[in-house]
């Protein structure tokens, strides 16, 4: 069922791609609310900036791809992935660890929530390198639940 949905990928290309720049745009966004690139680089080196774009884009792709194989499913099955929440819950983890530190102190303050932010290593890279996995493990989990059989019930 996976490789069914991935083959009609190109089918939703409209979707694919609104799903991929809002995520390139958040990714960016967040880089440039965290440190912008001129001053990363200026700290830590042209390396930084260029593994930081490279990940922005891989994010990015995985997440719409992720979301459009749950919209084919949807299309398909009538109903949705569990693992579609996955990737929403990455980009809040990515919005609280390596985005402005003082907008999410003052989000979280509104719900009563205390966080006290420690400056970031990397401009937060290592953070970002955990959203990966996060939506790599999405990923697979959507391929796995498309790729489970059906329940059948029978009565008796």
């Amino acid at each position: 069922m996976f490789n069914e949905a991935l083959k009609q990928v190109k089918d939703y290309k409209k979707q694919f791609i609104l799903f991929l720049l809002s995520f390139l745009l958040i990714n960016f966004t967040l880089d440039y609310l965290n440190l912008p690139y001129n001053d990363m680089m200026k700290q830590h080196g042209l390396y930084l900036v260029l593994i930081n774009i490279i990940l922005n884009i891989t994010m990015s792709l995985i997440t719409a791809l992720t979301l459009t194989v749950s919209v084919i499913n949807i299309k398909i099955q009538g109903q949705d992935t569990k693992s579609s929440s996955v990737s929403f819950l990455s980009v809040l983890f990515a919005v609280m660890t390596y985005g402005c530190t003082s907008c999410v102190i003052s989000f979280l303050a509104i719900f009563g929530i205390s966080y006290s932010v420690a400056l970031l290593p990397l401009a937060g890279l290592p953070y970002k390198l955990m959203t990966l996995v996060i939506l790599i493990a999405s990923l697979a989990f959507t391929r796995y639940e498309l790729n489970k059989p059906c329940k059948v019930k029978y009565n008796n």
